[in-house]
């Protein structure tokens, strides 16, 4: 399972020390590109789902298909 940092983290991350400004824009685009891969491949797998799979999840064909039609970087 893939983990990523939360914002609530990232946020203590970069209080809880003194990071120049371009690290903490560093950690602002790896987390961004983390969560876009995370999207990415979560959706990539919805399409793959049977519909005992949807089932098992809660979800229907169209809803599944409407997920997975989203762009990786909209939530």
């Amino acid at each position: 399972m893939t983990q990523t940092i939360t914002r609530p983290a990232l946020a203590y991350l970069t209080t809880a020390t003194t990071l120049p400004a371009i690290s903490v824009l560093a950690l602002r685009v790896a987390v961004a590109v983390a969560k876009w891969s995370e999207r990415r491949r979560t959706r990539q797998d919805l399409h793959k789902l049977d519909a005992g799979g949807l089932r098992d999840i809660g979800l229907t064909q169209a809803q599944a298909w409407r997920e997975g039609q989203k762009p990786f970087w909209r939530p």
